[in-house]
């Protein structure tokens, strides 16, 4: 039963029931993915790219991406996206990433939306487009990642692919320096500084307002 095996598997990658084993993991995964189980193809690809219970092996996580992927699985069409972005298991390909990504994107997967507001914004794969990037930033925004809510501040406070608005731009970038976690101080500082470069262009009642607009924003 391709079920249980990919479930099993499961259990034994996240320590659930027994001791956590990536061997046993990728026994299980291996077994139920041979049968076209596609949320097991997508585990036994992610122990590949990480070397847990297997070698690392970037071209046997892109194998079994790949035949998720096929089967519509978002989280391995974005995966798949990335190999081909970064070139690991495959040549780089930012067309074939921008396919990938779009699959995924098109099934709602928030970070598949950003990276491929990403490959708009710099035009790697499709003709750079601002007014496209900035639609796909806003979808994964919506959702609440923090680097689609700073770039799209971003755009905001330059005027790409939108009019130019602070109110808006502050809203987004506050909203993402409350989401990057301090660990993650780079990216924090950019967004804090950027969200202040935006105030400094406004009238305390438009930070106001745009603080108020930040409040009550709740992720879709």
């Amino acid at each position: 039963n391709a079920e249980a095996q990919w479930r099993l598997g499961f259990m034994y990658e996240q320590g659930k029931g027994v001791p956590q084993d990536y061997s046993e993991a990728a026994k299980w995964y291996r077994l139920a993915a041979e049968q076209g189980n596609a949320p097991a193809q997508l585990g036994l690809g992610t122990l590949y790219y990480n070397g847990r219970g297997v070698p690392q092996d970037d071209a046997e996580a892109v194998k079994w991406y790949r035949l998720a992927a096929e089967q519509g699985m978002a989280q391995a069409q974005k995966n798949l996206g990335i190999m081909y972005a970064q070139g690991e298991g495959v040549p780089q390909d930012y067309a074939e990433a921008v396919k990938w990504f779009r699959r995924a994107a098109e099934q709602g997967m928030a970070q598949a939306q950003h990276n491929l507001g990403i490959m708009y914004a710099h035009g790697k794969g499709v003709p750079q487009d601002y007014s496209k990037a900035v639609k796909w930033y806003r979808l994964a925004a919506a959702q609440g990642v923090a680097m689609a809510q700073h770039n799209l501040g971003v755009y905001y406070a330059n005027g790409h692919g939108v009019p130019q608005n602070y109110m808006q731009a502050h809203m987004w970038l506050n909203l993402a320096a409350a989401r990057f976690p301090a660990s993650n101080a780079e990216n924090l500082n950019m967004a804090v500084q950027n969200r202040d470069l935006a105030a400094s262009k406004m009238t305390p009642a438009q930070i106001a307002e745009a603080e108020k607009l930040a409040r009550e924003w709740k992720p879709k």
